[in-house]
């Protein structure tokens, strides 16, 4: 298990490679460390940007030989954001350390949490939040087949389907009160009258008649989230998800 400071360590000697790297031309601090949230669990949060965009794959290539040759990095993947890349190391200490490589023209902040350590960045729109239409789409959508799961006798896939209903309330109560909406990040500051209710909906078997009682609990909370930001449609879902949750 990494220490905080062996986390500090290592994050000061990449920030001084990058320094050292003349095809990157900026750095900053992204994730909980750029809000000063960081706890002894936090990973690190990197981004660079880099000058010629032609070279960005050599680039992460050596910073990726850095990485496994120097800090004991056992496994990787990248996510994809446009033409950025950002690299996942998992390190033989357990800690995750994301390295985010960007084209010099798009290194900016995409959410409040950057900060600029080094370099020039540029003005970029935020990604935004997910919105409330599209929660709701996601959580009647996942109802329908967390029936039909139920129905067939599916029962891995019935308690996913109840559970991402669940969860998709959840981030609708977390958008509703400006939390952070995505990956489950705001959910542990929502308020108990909203949670603790929720907990009925943790599917505690795999039995259709569990499934069938934790379904209910999370549609009645999904009808409770819509009539907190749209009422009419809320009206208009009643019926049907009931009939989703009838015997």
């Amino acid at each position: 298990m990494f220490t905080p400071d062996q986390r500090e360590s290592l994050r000061a000697t990449l920030v001084a490679a990058a320094r050292a790297d003349p095809r990157i031309t900026g750095a900053a601090l992204t994730g909980s460390a750029a809000r000063d949230g960081e706890d002894e669990w936090s990973d690190i949060d990197l981004a660079f940007g880099v000058g010629d965009a032609a070279h960005l794959r050599d680039t992460l290539d050596d910073w990726t030989k850095r990485m496994v040759e120097d800090h004991e990095a056992v496994a990787t993947f990248d996510v994809g954001r446009g033409n950025a890349i950002y690299r996942v190391f998992f390190l033989r200490n357990t800690l995750q350390v994301d390295l985010a490589f960007f084209p010099a023209s798009e290194f900016g902040a995409l959410a409040p949490t950057f900060r600029l350590l080094f370099g020039e960045s540029v003005e970029l729109p935020w990604v935004p939040s997910p919105s409330a239409e599209s929660l709701i789409g996601m959580a009647w959508l996942h109802a329908i087949h967390a029936r039909s799961c139920i129905k067939r006798g599916k029962r891995w896939q019935a308690e996913y389907m109840v559970s991402t209903v669940r969860d998709h309330v959840l981030g609708l109560a977390a958008l509703r009160l400006g939390l952070p909406a995505v990956e489950g990040r705001g959910m542990d500051q929502l308020p108990l009258e909203i949670t603790k209710p929720l907990e009925g909906a943790l599917v505690r078997a795999l039995d259709a008649g569990e499934l069938s009682r934790a379904f209910a609990v999370a549609v009645a909370g999904l009808l409770s989230e819509v009539r907190a930001v749209d009422h009419l449609l809320a009206a208009r879902l009643e019926r049907p998800l009931a009939e989703l949750t009838a015997p």
